[in-house]
């Protein structure tokens, strides 16, 4: 059985929707990421080769973001630290500033891959850094 788009055999878009929408949602409970994580790893192995470019851009989502907020956090927290003696405000500064643009990095290639999504379309870059 063939798709609308000629892909091959219809795949259940409901799981990627799910770990998607937990992304989404880790802005308000940072722990709906982590069980999103889980799903995505879970179910990787057996999804076709459309779902399987959509697992591979979350997984890969969730460990750049970690990578970075763990940057962001560390130059706050010594930003913080040191901004007593005025140093550590440009730390600070950068710091808060990569925390933020982690936020819309997240947000943004968590829409775009909803998007790819709702099209019933593989990710076409699931490798890159950019959505």
């Amino acid at each position: 059985m063939t798709d609308r788009l000629g892909y091959g055999s219809v795949e259940d878009r409901t799981m990627p929707a799910i770990v998607y929408g937990l992304y989404l949602l880790a802005f308000a409970t940072g722990v709906t990421a982590l069980i999103g994580l889980v799903l995505a790893y879970a179910q990787q192995g057996q999804a076709g080769a459309r779902m399987r470019s959509h697992y591979t851009f979350l997984i890969r989502t969730f460990w750049i973001s970690i990578f970075w907020w763990i940057v962001g956090g560390a130059l706050c927290l010594f930003g913080g630290v040191f901004s007593i003696i005025l140093i550590g405000l440009p730390f600070l500064a950068i710091g808060i500033l990569i925390l933020a643009v982690i936020g819309v990095w997240w947000a943004l290639r968590c829409i775009v891959g909803v998007i790819y999504l709702a099209r019933d379309e593989p990710h076409p870059r699931p490798y890159t850094w950019l959505a």
